[in-house]
């Protein structure tokens, strides 16, 4: 082995290290003979042993610190755990326990992943960038922390979120962790609880805002690409909803830009949707759909925007005759046109000659709409209750119903609830995972979980695989007709709009050619797109010894 350490600084590296997989040959050439235990044991066999430990955590915050431990000191090792058993680590190291460990942040911390990068930075950035030792970085996930899931301002401790997510693209999408970067944008909190514990690892002051947070975004871009390359795609994720939209329209086509919570969400919102088409008694046509949505934040509009670009580019209809197939309900009823104090967000969904509602509630709207699906992105929990999933079965034979904000504690509704209240009848899927759910008369469903973990790590690996100049509207529609075109006809008839995360590497690989497809009909690839889904799958790292 050829690996540039020795010794115990061998043994500290996360990346070079092996444990006991050292062989024998190994241990003498790098002289780590002696600081191992004699017997040589297999990548499997410590997996076995790993996975036996976290399991004998007592709660899933705790695994999750276990697993963040492993990641420190044998980075093949935790991925080889991590792929081999996706079903039951995704949760750990993402949604929903990621939720409950940036709340905790500051009371897990053990060893810095990734950089943070704080307001007291502004002027250096280039030059703080500059410590990162790696310098073929292709992604970048970085957070501003102001709006963590369904939790809020965070703050600093929203760092879980750019690591966790990046944990996905490695061990779904295949991309290699040396080129990838997690990034916390440190620019205050205005939450004081946050910042009143006494381990909190952020800037003490309030946000920052206006033009001098837009300087300190764009000094923060200019230096990403001065740093590392123009094609290094920057991944903006759980900002503000005030500055989401803002920004992506900004960067997309000044950079390599997405962002996951608006675009990510959209194309696994809409390819359940394309899913839940092919279902008995579920309308064909896209077009002939209303869709409601319970929240009119980044993640709803953006579902609505690619459901509109899929009707417009596909079905022929007009941007306005599509828009007016989705409807907006947020925190003051309904959004129609003439309503007082709308953001230029929801003023694209602001329809002429609303129907009449009895009031500002959400079964109101449901009774007057008449929606063929309803899609929760609120964060409230439980909103869709017994009244409203009863109400979409005396509009729909199979109405949709997608509670998709996370975490779980979040969800709109539960999987059991949504089932039991409509005796299956309801097409279900949710942002956080749920058990499959027995009804009395022994039928039983598979609840899809609309996780973004299908596309962004896909996504960004087809930008790494042809270089990408920017990522456009169109690659996450055909993002989401490869995710769909995998759920399998097995898969619809346990109900399930999904395929099952157990073949997300290999859903990866085909979301990512057809997505690299897309790029080099655009004339956005610079690089040959590879021969086939098979040639990517091949190219994905493999944490092996």
């Amino acid at each position: 082995m050829n690996v540039g350490k020795r010794g115990v600084d061998l043994l500290r590296s996360n990346v070079l290290n092996r444990g006991t997989g050292f062989t024998a040959v190994q241990r003498d050439e790098l002289g780590i003979r002696g600081l191992l235990p004699p017997r040589v044991t297999s990548l499997n066999v410590q997996v076995e042993r790993a996975l036996e430990m976290m399991r004998r955590q007592q709660t899933d915050l705790d695994k999750y610190v276990f697993l963040q431990g492993l990641l420190g000191r044998n980075e093949r090792l935790f991925f080889r755990l991590v792929m081999s058993n996706i079903v039951e680590t995704m949760p750990l190291i993402y949604t929903p326990v990621v939720g409950a460990a940036c709340q905790n942040w500051g009371h897990i911390f053990q060893a810095t992943r990734g950089m943070y990068i704080s307001y007291e930075d502004k002027g250096s950035i280039l030059r703080v960038l500059n410590n990162w030792p790696e310098d073929d970085v292709r992604v970048i996930v970085v957070t501003d922390g102001e709006r963590i899931l369904g939790l809020g301002d965070l703050g600093c401790y929203g760092m879980g979120i750019p690591i966790g997510k990046l944990l996905l693209y490695n061990g779904c999408g295949g991309v290699d962790p040396r080129h990838t970067l997690p990034i916390q944008l440190d620019t205050g909190c205005n939450t004081p609880g946050v910042r009143n514990d006494p381990y909190y690892c952020g800037l003490d002051m309030d946000r920052v805002r206006g033009k001098d947070y837009d300087e300190f975004i764009d000094e923060f871009v200019q230096a990403v690409q001065q740093r590392f390359s123009t094609s290094t795609l920057i991944q903006f994720e759980d900002f503000a909803q005030a500055n989401a939209a803002r920004l992506l329209a900004k960067y997309q086509y000044e950079c390599c830009t997405f962002n996951d919570d608006i675009q990510g969400t959209a194309a696994v919102a809409l390819a359940g949707i394309f899913s839940a088409l092919r279902l008995p008694g579920v309308q064909k046509d896209l077009s002939e759909h209303r869709f409601l949505f319970y929240g009119a934040g980044s993640a709803g509009i953006g579902i609505a925007d690619l459901i509109v670009a899929d009707l417009v580019t596909n079905k022929g209809l007009s941007r306005d005759v599509a828009k007016r197939s989705c409807w907006f309900l947020d925190s003051k009823g309904l959004i129609y046109a003439g309503r007082a104090n709308l953001t230029e967000e929801k003023e694209k969904y602001a329809h002429e000659n609303p129907p009449h509602l009895e009031d500002k509630s959400l079964l109101a709207a449901v009774r007057a709409l008449k929606p063929t699906a309803i899609i929760g992105v609120s964060t409230i929990p439980n909103s869709f209750d017994s009244a409203i999933l009863k109400e979409m079965c005396n509009l729909n034979e199979r109405p949709i119903v997608f509670a998709l904000s996370n975490p779980t504690s979040k969800a709109e509704c539960t999987a059991e609830a949504c089932y039991r209240e409509t005796n299956g009848r309801a097409v279900f899927a949710s942002g956080s995972p749920f058990a499959p759910v027995t009804l009395e008369d022994g039928r039983e469903f598979v609840p899809g979980q609309g996780n973004n973990s299908y596309i962004f790590p896909a996504v960004g690996l087809a930008v790494c695989l042809v270089g990408a100049k920017h990522v456009s509207d169109l690659m996450f529609l055909e993002s989401a007709k490869a995710l769909a075109l995998q759920t399998t006809d097995e898969d619809l008839a346990k109900e399930c709009v999904y395929p099952p995360l157990t073949k997300v590497q290999t859903v990866s690989a085909y979301i990512a050619y057809a997505v690299c497809k897309q790029a080099e009909k655009e004339g956005l690839a610079t690089r040959p797109v590879p021969d086939s889904a098979e040639d990517i799958e091949k190219r994905m790292y493999d944490p092996s010894y």
